[in-house]
């Protein structure tokens, strides 16, 4: 029998935290607060980034042909920290239209086609999420592990979820996701069970310090103290914008934009995440993918709302 990771107790207001994802300003809100300035940190590279994020946030895997682009071009100059936002508590509330887990399913559905990111909604038909804390708790853990390898762990937790509909408060899917990431699988689960909770907790308390009020956040911050905030799913010219104005010096790296290439830095790839990446069509993107798949052993896992293309079952080499 599939086992739920058993929820650590810890201080919440479930009101406050609405699963509610807007496909047009392309962020999953929760309600305003008071906007503070975040500090910055000593740091070797010139530009802080402070990332706000849950497992579960559509816009945030709507985000990530741009994050990826944004790491591979720009990452000599950017320090980036992964903090969880906490969407989704539990169901205790009633909110823009989604008061139950099949609310989430058609929403979902829109979302995959406004991003042209393949999200299955059906997750919630077949086996709902009670919440998005969990796989939050577990990403903190793996953090205690390696920065890297948490951010693959968190990578693989969503092409689980949106993808292959895998309820990922589920320790079996959690485990499977430690274990492609390169992690220690039982010492993820003990640090969940322990101390894990605690840095959810400190993330939950800043990202209201903060003001954060949806996913997904990131506020850059250059060593001056300039601040900018990036907030929902925006095209890459906008984070580019943003680092060219807080460190006006930075120049865009050159890589390597062949599929080969990129699966040496990706190893997962969506149609989408690979047009931007080669900066190519999404028709010539998909051409690639789909020629090449018994020529470069590639996976490919279909949905009603488009595919994944991976790299076999390797460990993942980068964020």
């Amino acid at each position: 029998m599939l086992q739920h990771l058993t929820l650590p107790s810890m201080s919440q207001d479930p009101s406050s935290n609405p699963l509610l994802c807007d496909p047009e300003t392309g962020v999953c809100e929760v309600p305003r607060t008071e906007e503070a300035q975040i500090q910055t940190e000593a740091s070797y590279k010139p530009l802080q980034v402070t990332y706000f994020t849950d497992p579960i946030c559509s816009s945030c895997w709507g985000i990530e042909p741009q994050l990826r682009r944004m790491k591979l071009e720009y990452g000599a100059y950017l320090d980036i920290s992964y903090h969880m936002g906490g969407l989704l508590p539990d169901w205790s509330y009633n909110s823009g239209g989604i008061s139950k887990p099949s609310d989430v399913a058609h929403h979902w559905d829109e979302v995959s086609v406004k991003y042209n990111m393949p999200i299955d909604g059906d997750v919630w038909l077949e086996d709902p999420l009670d919440s998005s804390y969990p796989p939050s708790i577990a990403f903190k853990a793996a953090q205690m592990q390696d920065e890297k390898k948490a951010i693959h762990f968190l990578r693989y937790l969503r092409e689980l979820l949106f993808l292959q509909k895998k309820n990922v408060t589920r320790w079996t899917f959690v485990e499977q996701a430690a274990q492609v990431s390169g992690l220690d699988a039982q010492q993820l689960k003990v640090d969940y069970e322990g101390i894990a909770k605690q840095h959810f907790e400190t993330d939950l308390a800043l990202a209201k310090s903060l003001g954060v009020r949806g996913f997904p956040t990131l506020f850059f911050v250059n060593q001056e103290g300039q601040q900018e905030k990036v907030y929902g799913t925006k095209p890459y010219q906008v984070f580019q914008a943003v680092i060219q104005k807080l460190h006006p010096k930075a120049q865009p790296k050159r890589y390597d934009t062949s599929l080969a290439g990129l699966l040496q830095v990706y190893p997962s790839l969506t149609i989408r995440e690979l047009a931007e990446l080669a900066e190519i069509t999404w028709e010539e993107a998909a051409a690639t993918l789909n020629g090449k798949l018994g020529e470069m052993r590639l996976e490919k896992i279909e949905t009603k709302n488009g595919d994944l293309y991976r790299k076999g079952e390797a460990v993942h080499h980068a964020s």
